[in-house]
């Protein structure tokens, strides 16, 4: 199991992980994360990705206030650039 680098903080000492699926892997995070949150925790780019929860994709617009919850299946796809060099 996988755990994001967001170290948990709550009362009295007291945190709740969840489970989700993350590309395919099970991970731990602590709480219900915003999209941001959780690509800040990965040290991820969210100019550079599109996200995918649970098979809806998720507009940038919307990284920040969107929750990532209990058994969600995320799936984040970098940008890659590049292409052919003149071969066709």
């Amino acid at each position: 199991m996988r755990y994001s680098s967001l170290h948990p903080h709550g009362d009295a000492g007291l945190s709740i992980f969840m489970k989700i699926r993350l590309n395919g892997e099970d991970y731990e995070i602590p709480g219900e994360l915003t999209l941001e949150e959780l690509l800040e925790s990965l040290s991820i780019n969210p100019g550079r990705v599109a996200v995918e929860v649970n098979l809806q994709v998720i507009k940038r617009s919307q990284f920040g206030t969107f929750r990532i919850k209990e058994g969600d299946i995320v799936e984040i796809v970098n940008f890659v650039g590049g292409g052919q060099d003149g071969e066709r």
